[in-house]
């Protein structure tokens, strides 16, 4: 699975992950279907957007999400 969608650029959006250079984030795709749009709601919505940007962005946040987190342990 290639995420080569999901792009990074300084120049836009503050360097944050966005879909294929455009000013949408992949925050702002994953918020939207946490709120409960489908993905033919939000290509209604976002005309621009394609179903596999949404996958990608969907794939993305689920990498994330798998980063695991060893915190320190108190003394």
């Amino acid at each position: 699975m290639t995420l080569d969608r999901i792009t990074f650029d300084p120049n836009i959006m503050g360097g944050r992950a966005c879909i294929r250079g455009m000013r949408i984030t992949v925050s702002q795709v994953v918020n939207l279907i946490a709120n409960g749009m489908t993905i033919p709601d939000i290509i209604r919505d976002y005309p621009y957007l394609e179903e596999e940007d949404i996958r990608q962005a969907l794939r993305y946040a689920a990498q994330l999400a798998e980063e695991e987190v060893h915190p320190i342990p108190s003394r």
